[in-house]
């Protein structure tokens, strides 16, 4: 049996970074991601999508990114279940990240959009293995930069 998730989208709104009793980091943020078909009025449609994220993970996606930046997200679908306080069932489906690239480049308060060199402690590396297979990553960074808005944002 196979449950993989690949998304890529712009976060909703910052990550709330929370901890549980025993000291966990636990973060969560949505992401927006467009449907590849445009409905039936020609336009484009977006699915906004339940991310969370653990430990040291959830505690640099909670630094790094922040809402409109570009991510991709791998993790696998969980479906949990829960009783409102009006005692209604409620099911919410998440996706549980183990794996969160950082697409696009963070303004340097002023500096322009340049990315630090891999490796130094300013560097969004999110998985271990990511400095190592950066060359082959099909998320990494293209050298383009993207100039948003958050006016322009749809969410």
């Amino acid at each position: 049996m196979l449950n993989r998730i690949v998304l890529i989208g712009r976060l909703t709104r910052d990550p709330e970074l929370r901890y549980t009793a025993s000291g966990t980091a636990v973060a969560s943020f949505a992401l927006a991601v467009d449907r590849a078909r445009t409905n039936q009025a020609g336009e484009r449609e977006t699915d906004f999508i339940n991310i969370v994220v653990w430990q040291k993970l959830g505690e640099l996606c909670a630094q790094y990114l922040h809402k409109g930046r570009l991510a991709a997200v791998e993790g696998r679908l969980q479906i949990r279940q829960y009783d409102n306080r009006e005692g209604q069932k409620v099911r919410v489906a998440e996706v549980v990240a183990d794996n969160v690239q950082f697409l696009d480049r963070a303004a340097d308060n002023g500096a322009g959009n340049a990315r630090p060199p891999m490796g130094r402690s300013t560097d969004p590396v999110v998985s271990p293995s990511v400095a190592d297979r950066y060359q082959d990553d099909p998320f990494a960074d293209d050298g383009r930069s993207i100039d948003i808005v958050d006016d322009d944002l749809p969410f």
